[in-house]
C-alpha cells in the first residue's frame, strides 16, 4: 500500500505548457500553422473526471489554435469493449460542450493498414513471431537492473516469420499460441523496447468487424498508426506513457523509412494525470463499486464518472473552468475536490434560479391570519439576473419552515423563533413566537406566532419592524412535496485506501474501508409550488441549502426528483481538516 500523499498538497493554477510546444511549432513552421489532436478513448467503459481533463485540453487546445479535435475509438481489445460504452461516450463528450464535425475514427477503421505495417516490419527484419509462452516471455525479457535474453525463434527467417504470421491470421493457431514482436534491443535499459508484443491472437467478437479478425494489434502498436493515419501533430497523453513514447517514435520512423508515412510525425507529449482527493479514478476500482452494489449504477451521483456528474447536477461549464483553474503540468500533484465544488458553485450561482424547499419540515402556525385566506408574496427568480422578474410565492396562515429555526429555549446567538423573539418570513412578515405545542412525548409539532400585518417585504412598512431572523418557508396548502436526495463525497478520507496514523503496522487498509456511509440520504421535503413544473436537469439554488437539479432519470412531468449538487459552501475544508 502506498503512503498518503502530503496533507495538503493541492496544486495551484497552472499555465499550460504544451501551449508554449505548439507556440515553438508555429513559430519554426514544424507544421504550417496546423493544429490537430485526438481524445482517443477505450470504449471498455464510462468516462471520469480524469478523461474531462483530457477531453477539455484536446479539443480546447484545437479550438483556441483553429485546428481541429478527433474522437477516436481505440478499439483493439474485443473482449472488454461494447458499443454502450461508445455511445456513453459520445454522449459525454457532446455534453461537455465539444464536437468532432466528421472526424470521428475507430482504430478498427484500419486493421487492414495495420496489418500491412505489421508485415512490412517483418520483411524489413523489424518483426519476429514469437513461439514461447507468457510466462517463458517474462523470464526472458530480464528486469530493471538485469539486461532481457534473446528469444530462440528471434533469429527465424523473414520468410518463416511472414509464413507464421499469415497463418495466425488465418486463424490456424490457438489463442496464446504466438505473438509478433517487434525486434528492437532486448538489452536497452528501457523494458519497453525490449521486443515489445505488437500483434496477438484472440478469437473474440468485436462490435465493430465481427469475426472478420483473429488476431489484433496492441494499443502500443495501434495507437502511433492511428496518429500518422489521421495526421495528428500533437499526441497529447498521461505521464504513464512516457516510458511508452522511444517505441511511439521507433515505430513511426521505421514506417516513415519504409514510406507508410510523410514527415514529420506525430509528436508525442505527456501531461500529468488529474489527482483528486476524495475519489477514486482507477477502472478497477469504479467497476468493483458498481459490481458490488457500493453505489447505485455507473450514473450515479456519487460516482466519479461523467454519467454521474451530469446526473447529480455538475455542469459542462464547471468542468471546463475546472479544467482551466488547474492548469497543465508535467508534475503529479493533488487536487483537492473542494476546487471542482468551487468552480461548480461558481457557474451554478449565475446559472441557477432561485427556489425555496424546507428541508426538515416543521409546521408554524400564525394564530392571527384570516381563517382560509392566502395571497401572494412575490421573489426574486435570481438576485443577479433582475431580468429573470419575479415569480408569485403563495402566503397562508400555516407555512413549513426549517426544524432547526425554532428552539424554545434558544441557545446564545440564536436569533430566529423562540417564545417572545420576533424574526421575518423571507418575502413575507414580520412574525412573533408565541409558543409551540408538543406530542406526548414531548417533541414540538407546531410553532405558534402572530404576523405583524403592516410589515409584508415590498411595502412601505416592511422596515418599520427591526429583527435579525430571517426564516424560509411555504405554504403548507401549496407546497409541492418530493424526494430528495442528500448527496455528499462518496470517501471520507481524502486519500481512500492509503494507512493513515494510527493504524496498526499489520493493518491493510482497503479504499472499501474509506466510504463515506452518509454519502447519500434521502428525504421528503416541502418546496414552493413552482418546482413542481421542474423539467429534467433543470438547476436550482435552494435558497439556504444548496444547488440542486431535477434528476434526469426519475423526475417526470409535473413530478421531478432532486439531486443535491453542492452544497452553498465548502463544509469539508473546517470539518474534515
Amino acid at each position: 500500500m502506498s503512503d498518503t500523499p502530503k496533507s495538503g498538497a493541492i496544486a495551484p493554477p497552472a499555465s499550460n505548457f504544451i501551449r508554449n510546444l505548439i507556440d515553438e511549432d508555429n513559430r519554426s513552421g514544424k507544421w504550417g500553422g496546423r493544429v490537430e489532436t485526438r481524445f482517443p478513448p477505450e470504449p471498455n467503459g464510462y468516462l471520469h473526471y480524469g478523461h474531462a481533463k483530457s477531453i477539455c485540453l484536446n479539443f480546447g487546445l484545437a479550438q483556441s489554435y483553429g485546428g481541429a479535435c478527433h474522437l477516436r475509438f481505440d478499439d483493439t481489445n474485443p473482449e472488454k469493449e461494447e458499443q454502450e460504452y461508445v455511445d456513453s461516450i459520445i454522449e459525454a463528450v457532446h455534453w461537455l460542450g465539444f464536437d468532432w464535425g466528421e472526424h470521428l475514427y475507430f482504430a478498427s477503421d484500419y486493421f487492414d493498414r495495420m496489418y500491412a505495417c505489421a508485415e512490412y516490419l517483418i520483411s524489413s527484419g523489424r518483426a519476429y513471431v514469437e513461439s514461447l509462452s507468457a510466462e517463458e516471455m517474462r523470464a526472458y525479457r530480464g528486469t530493471l537492473t538485469e539486461a532481457g535474453r534473446e528469444s530462440p525463434y528471434r533469429s527465424r527467417s523473414v520468410d518463416e516469420n511472414l509464413d507464421l504470421f499469415r497463418r495466425m491470421r488465418a486463424g490456424e493457431f490457438h489463442d496464446g499460441a504466438h505473438v509478433l514482436r517487434a525486434k528492437i534491443d532486448m538489452a536497452s535499459p528501457n523494458l519497453n523496447l525490449r521486443d515489445p508484443a505488437i500483434y496477438r491472437i484472440r478469437r473474440a467478437t468485436h462490435h465493430r468487424t465481427g469475426d472478420a479478425w483473429c488476431i489484433y494489434p496492441m494499443y502500443t502498436f495501434a495507437h502511433p498508426i492511428e496518429d500518422a493515419i489521421e495526421g495528428i501533430t500533437h499526441s497529447l497523453c498521461t505521464l504513464e506513457f512516457e516510458d511508452q513514447r522511444p517505441f511511439y517514435d521507433w515505430l513511426l520512423d521505421a514506417l516513415a523509412t519504409g514510406g507508410f508515412f510523410p514527415r514529420p510525425l506525430p509528436q508525442q507529449i505527456e501531461f500529468a494525470r488529474l489527482n483528486l482527493t476524495y475519489v477514486v479514478l482507477s477502472k478497477r476500482k469504479l467497476i468493483q463499486l458498481v459490481d458490488e452494489h457500493h453505489v447505485d449504477g455507473w450514473d450515479d451521483p456519487r460516482l466519479p464518472t461523467l454519467a454521474g456528474a451530469r446526473r447529480r447536477g455538475f455542469t459542462a461549464a464547471g468542468f471546463r473552468l475546472f479544467a482551466e483553474r488547474i492548469g497543465v503540468t508535467k508534475s503529479d500533484t493533488w487536487i483537492d475536490l473542494s476546487v471542482l465544488e468551487e468552480c461548480m458553485r461558481e457557474d451554478l450561482n449565475l446559472a441557477a434560479e432561485r427556489r425555496v424547499a424546507v428541508l426538515d419540515p416543521l409546521k408554524l402556525v400564525i394564530t392571527n391570519y384570516p381563517a382560509g385566506h392566502s395571497e401572494q408574496c412575490e421573489a426574486p427568480n435570481h438576485p443577479l439576473k433582475p431580468e429573470l422578474g419575479k415569480r408569485a410565492m403563495p402566503f397562508s396562515g400555516e407555512l413549513w419552515i426549517e426544524r432547526e429555526d425554532f428552539m424554545e429555549t434558544p441557545a446564545k446567538g440564536f436569533h430566529r423563533l423562540y417564545p417572545g423573539n420576533m424574526a421575518r418570513l423571507r418575502y413575507g412578515y414580520v412574525v412573533r413566537c408565541t409558543g409551540c405545542e408538543k406530542d406526548a412525548d414531548g417533541n414540538v409539532t407546531a410553532v405558534l406566532c402572530e404576523y405583524l400585518p403592516d410589515t409584508k417585504s415590498g411595502t412601505p412598512g416592511a422596515d418599520s419592524v427591526k429583527v435579525k431572523g430571517n426564516l424560509h418557508w411555504v405554504s403548507v396548502a401549496h407546497a409541492y412535496e418530493a424526494q430528495v436526495r442528500l448527496y455528499d463525497r462518496l470517501f471520507a478520507h481524502p486519500y481512500p485506501g492509503n494507512r493513515r496514523e494510527g493504524d496498526p503496522e499489520d493493518f491493510e487498509r482497503s479504499y472499501i474501508d474509506d466510504l463515506n456511509d452518509t454519502s447519500k440520504l434521502t428525504i421528503r421535503a416541502q418546496l414552493e409550488p413552482a418546482l413542481a413544473n421542474a423539467r429534467p436537469e433543470d438547476h436550482f439554488q435552494f435558497e439556504r441549502h444548496g444547488y440542486f437539479v431535477a434528476d434526469r432519470i426519475d423526475s417526470t412531468a409535473g413530478a421531478p426528483v432532486f439531486n443535491r449538487t453542492v452544497t452553498l459552501k465548502d463544509s469539508w475544508s473546517k470539518t474534515k481538516g
